[in-house]
């Protein structure tokens, strides 16, 4: 997986090298190796009809949103990359340009709650059917499709119970029934999986977590390898408008440059915290794909790099005790979202799955999420160690 997928005919360069240069050319104008911020809406026409570049305004392409699109598609081996106003906009577009009134989907049984209230709430008026499965079997997933399934929907790792599934044995159950499969690769990163290669037909990213990496932006993408379903997907972009601005794909683009040395470090750290918390009494389960007890853990080994910087765990106690630890925790910050610099911690069932309550996705109330930043691990381990105690 160190080598990237190109469409070009030039030789493929590494990880690393793609995600510092794909999209990222020089300004021809000013010589500037970092692409302007093109703050604007509307372009000059060379006469009725002659467009420079292909711009015109700015919901229909922007170079700094461009530059950002050729970056995704090269990250995740496509030939074509969208960036949207969020990971939900992305995801919203996508829907509506796959299914139709009657037609269905499967959704994972653990599936992040703002996807499932997508599906639930929003899709669901307009006579989109969904069930749900637990993509990790792949005969539940086969036993969930029916004559009119129309995409396979899979998160791996999940969020928030870190399930792991077996990305191209999902592509052939979905391929077989002439269904699209979706693969969210959030929690993941091109950087440590590539849905794509393993036959899936669509990426999703919410570029607020690990493609943009601080917590200062969001955005979310799509990204295919199919020119037919790219130039749809980019038409219903157009048409429904949730394009990310110029600022927000710059600063993605300034951080996937060091997309790469985060993730390693994010997962370094989450081995030791996930190795930390199976030795400590309170904790009753720990939810992590690197560790050998995890039932998913050879199908992660054979189709991630690394493990990623995700972890959730259960503590004895029940609910409060959850809250407790949440709320005594110093370093890891009580927050929402993922995949920054810094370390966060959460209670998923009260803050980001609490749309999940009462569904056939509801979390355990026991449950707590980590992500697991990149500061120095010897005081994340020790932040963890006092929010636990030992009582």
């Amino acid at each position: 997986m160190s080598d990237t997928h190109n469409h070009s005919g030039s030789a493929p360069r590494g990880f690393e090298t793609t995600a510092i240069h794909a999209g990222n050319t020089a300004d021809p104008v000013t010589g500037a190796v970092v692409p302007p911020i093109y703050q604007v809406s509307t372009y000059k026409q060379d006469g009725v009809g002659g467009l420079r570049g292909g711009y015109e305004y700015s919901r229909s392409a922007n170079p700094t949103r461009t530059a950002l699109e050729e970056n995704l598609a090269a990250l995740e081996g496509g030939r074509r990359g969208l960036a949207f106003a969020s990971g939900l906009a992305a995801e919203d577009c996508l829907l509506r340009t796959l299914l139709s009134p009657g037609d269905h989907v499967v959704i994972p049984n653990d599936a992040y709650g703002g996807t499932f209230r997508l599906f639930d709430k929003v899709v669901s008026r307009w006579g989109v059917e969904w069930s749900v499965a637990d993509t990790a079997d792949i005969a539940a997933v086969r036993a969930a499709i029916t004559p009119k399934t129309k995409a396979v929907w899979v998160e791996t790792p999940s969020n928030p119970l870190l399930g792991i599934t077996d990305i191209a044995a999902v592509a052939q159950v979905a391929h077989a029934a002439g269904a699209k499969l979706v693969v969210d690769n959030t929690f993941a990163s091109p950087y440590l999986q590539q849905p794509l290669a393993l036959g899936a037909d669509v990426v999703v990213h919410s570029m607020t977590k690990y493609m943009g990496g601080h917590s200062d932006v969001v955005g979310g993408a799509l990204i295919t390898d199919d020119p037919a379903l790219g130039d749809d997907l980019a038409y219903h972009q157009n048409a429904m408008g949730a394009v990310a601005g110029p600022f927000d794909s710059w600063l993605v683009l300034r951080g996937i440059k060091t997309l790469p040395v985060r993730m390693d470090r994010h997962s370094e750290n989450a081995t030791r915290v996930a190795e930390m918390l199976t030795r400590h009494p309170r904790v009753t389960q720990v939810l992590y794909p690197g560790l050998p007890e995890h039932p998913g853990h050879e199908i992660a080994a054979k189709q991630m790099k690394a493990f990623g910087g995700m972890i959730s765990f259960r503590v004895e106690g029940g609910e409060e005790a959850a809250v407790e630890v949440c709320n005594r925790a110093k370093l890891f910050t009580l927050g929402e979202s993922l995949g920054g610099v810094e370390s966060l911690i959460e209670h998923p069932g009260r803050m980001t799955h609490a749309s999940t309550a009462g569904s056939a996705l509801e979390v355990p109330a026991d449950l707590i999420r980590l992500s697991v930043g990149i500061e120095s691990v010897d005081d994340l381990l020790a932040d963890l160690q006092q929010a636990l105690g030992t009582d």
